[in-house]
């Protein structure tokens, strides 16, 4: 049986997710349970790592806005949205081992939408969290080739 309404459209933005070839580089998995949540779970390795041994910051605001963007994009079926602005607090350094985004909607519905997240360990320690603007592109989600339902 086919997924149908909401959960069509949240099985259709992981297969997005999945398709996007930034994450060849950042291998992870896009989850949306349930209306304005995403998560992203990952594993940190020594080849994100900067001079001093630490996950780079490219680490933190990739997974931090994707899993914003995707909370605030599984409210809405028809636009692809894009980020306008994200802040970032990183509060601890990132070393190797799994790692999950979790994202959620914060306020918008229209045109512009806030949403945050924040990057736990697995030890449940918070390392980093961020806030992000998103606005709706012109840009169909149908059309997009990644855009389909599992």
């Amino acid at each position: 049986m086919q997924p149908e309404g909401a959960e069509a459209h949240h099985r259709a933005l992981e297969s997005l997710y999945a398709a996007a070839p930034i994450n060849r580089l950042f291998a992870s998995t896009l989850s949306i349970p349930e209306p304005g949540v995403a998560r992203i779970s990952f594993e940190v390795t020594r080849d994100h790592y900067h001079a001093a041994g630490a996950a780079h910051g490219t680490t933190y605001f990739k997974m931090l806005d994707d899993a914003a963007f995707y909370a605030c994009n599984s409210l809405i079926t028809d636009r692809f949205l894009l980020t306008t602005q994200f802040n970032l607090l990183l509060t601890r350094p990132l070393s190797a081992g799994p790692v999950v985004a979790e994202g959620r909607w914060v306020n918008g519905q229209r045109r512009v939408f806030v949403g945050d997240a924040r990057l736990i360990t697995a030890d449940g320690e918070e390392v980093a969290r961020g806030t992000g603007t998103f606005m709706r592109s012109r840009i169909a989600l149908a059309s997009l080739p990644g855009y389909r339902s599992a």
